[in-house]
């Protein structure tokens, strides 16, 4: 085969490209990472007041304590906390007191964060909002913001005939469940998607791990981990 003809069939071979991902996901834990505070902790200081929030707090100071040492179980000590302030409300009344939270505490966001998932959503990117809070309150952020466009995957609420038992109907949406969750909402092929992560804890840690791109939140600015 001569010089030229051998220039001309390597010309014809092609290399396969590497398979682009068809859609593009953005995960964002919500306390910390799009908040500046705690949320559960707000609500009850918006919905009780601030002494029964630390009279509450100052009951359950011994389990509190027993969950920073690894001794007790998040969720347990959340769900007993949760119980004490709202269990035997309405599902309607709690959802409207959810709805009123947001709308008057709106300075709990993070102006940066809130606009990385408007420019998401303006991308047609698929958000996902993977939260340990109760999604009834995490929701209202957005519904208030006009995001609707996201989803919530928090923690869920328990309800018997219209009331809240104080029980919660899923896991706790904290470390693995995280990745869980989003699991279950992403059908196609792990390959199909490229997802970034957004977190701010220990809790969010398998998340980012999980993730093609991961960010921890620092001093209200977001870097690069992965």
């Amino acid at each position: 085969m001569t010089e030229s003809n051998t220039q001309k069939t390597n010309a014809t071979k092609h290399t396969p490209a590497a398979e682009e991902p068809e859609e593009i996901v953005r995960c964002f834990d919500f306390d910390g990472t799009l908040t500046t505070r705690d949320t559960l902790i707000e609500l009850i200081r918006f919905a009780r007041g601030t002494w029964r929030l630390v009279l509450g707090f100052a009951l359950y100071s011994p389990l509190l304590v027993l969950m920073k040492l690894h001794l007790y179980p998040n969720w347990k000590a959340k769900q007993k906390i949760f119980a004490l302030y709202f269990r035997r409300m309405r599902i309607d009344t709690f959802n409207h007191v959810c709805q009123e939270f947001a709308q008057q505490r709106q300075w709990l966001l993070r102006p940066a964060g809130i606009e990385l998932i408007r420019e998401a959503l303006s991308r047609r990117e698929r958000v996902l909002i993977v939260s340990a809070s109760i999604d009834n309150w995490v929701s209202a952020f957005f519904t208030q913001t006009s995001l609707y466009g996201v989803q919530v995957l928090g923690t869920r609420v328990e309800v018997e005939n219209g009331l809240l038992t104080g029980r919660f109907e899923t896991r706790n949406c904290y470390g693995k469940e995280k990745v869980r969750r989003i699991q279950t909402v992403l059908r196609q092929s792990r390959n199909h998607y490229h997802i970034t992560a957004y977190g701010d804890s220990r809790g969010d840690r398998e998340m980012l791990d999980a993730a093609d791109e991961a960010y921890l939140m620092k001093g209200g600015h977001h870097e690069r981990v992965k």
